[in-house]
């Protein structure tokens, strides 16, 4: 299934829960707000002037994550507090049912910039994700994991890239300095993926790690491009399909699950080779069209 960024899906009623939470699948919401007037600069701070009208919007997808949100969205907030950038985490839950509801409204009447969308008989971490990014009208639009193998530390040094006139800004695994924490099986298998859709972007975007799960991207890089949202490798699909011309990688070191279970299945690898099949077969189609039109 495809869609593009900016069709909503068939409106679906979400019942909040009592007090203070900003949860919806409805409309397109913010909640991120402007940061409170500071006695000193961001200058004074270490940290670059932000550029006026930019927003950022983090989108954590989850399914059964509850055992990790909590410190993961605390480490997140801190992460995000320093910058001086209008900012707005949107948690997108696949109706978990775990207790993730609770401890986001826990959160959220606290922090109004902390929000949940919950899908309802929809499943897939690409579909969640892209899903949030419609609920959203931030300049600046982000994915991290929710198990805790994404360190939230490393989102300072992705929004300063981005803002330095950057149009996609990877948290790699494999740049130098990077680290992955699998062990060897593991490994293995994601640098055989990582190979087999090297030639679908490495002439146009060289990178070293396209199937990352965190990464930062400008709006107007996806808007009303019709993504694949089954699976999980959504970066992998920008690469190829998005309006992207520069590109950074900041190396990070992959940490451990925190709690709960890895959704890797043989499902996941299937949607990885059923995108693969489908980037691959556009790329051919399109240097059909360009060798005949060159050939008139």
């Amino acid at each position: 299934m495809e869609t593009g960024l900016n069709s909503l899906p068939r409106a679906r009623v979400v019942t909040p829960l009592k007090g203070k939470f900003n949860m919806s699948s409805v409309t397109t919401l913010s909640s991120y707000r402007p940061p409170e007037r500071c006695a000193k600069p961001a200058e004074a701070h270490g940290l670059a002037p932000i550029p006026p009208h930019e927003t950022l919007a983090l989108i954590i997808p989850t399914l059964a994550e509850a055992g990790n949100l909590d410190a993961l969205l605390h480490r997140v907030r801190q992460a995000l507090e320093p910058l001086h950038i209008p900012w707005e985490v949107v948690i997108v839950d696949d109706d978990s049912r775990d207790g993730t509801e609770e401890i986001v409204s826990a959160i959220a009447s606290q922090d109004p910039r902390v929000r949940l969308l919950v899908r309802r008989e929809q499943r897939g971490l690409s579909g969640a994700v892209l899903h949030g990014w419609r609920h959203t009208d931030a300049t600046i639009l982000g994915v991290m994991d929710a198990d805790g193998q994404h360190p939230a530390e490393v989102l300072p040094q992705l929004v300063a890239s981005i803002l330095q006139d950057r149009d996609l800004v990877i948290a790699s695994r494999y740049a130098r300095g990077g680290r992955g924490g699998w062990n060897r099986v593991r490994r293995f298998f994601s640098l055989v993926a990582i190979a087999a859709a090297r030639p679908l972007h490495s002439m146009r975007l060289p990178v070293c790690d396209p199937l990352s799960g965190f990464f930062l991207v400008r709006s107007p890089c996806v808007r009303n491009i019709s993504f694949q949202t089954a699976g999980f490798k959504l970066l992998l699909d920008i690469l190829v399909r998005g309006r992207v011309d520069t590109v950074e990688e900041i190396p990070f070191a992959f940490a451990r699950r925190a709690a709960g279970h890895s959704k890797v299945s043989l499902r996941v690898g299937w949607d990885y080779l059923a995108l693969l099949a489908k980037l691959y077969v556009a790329k051919y189609v399109s240097l059909r069209a360009l060798t005949a039109a060159s050939g008139d």
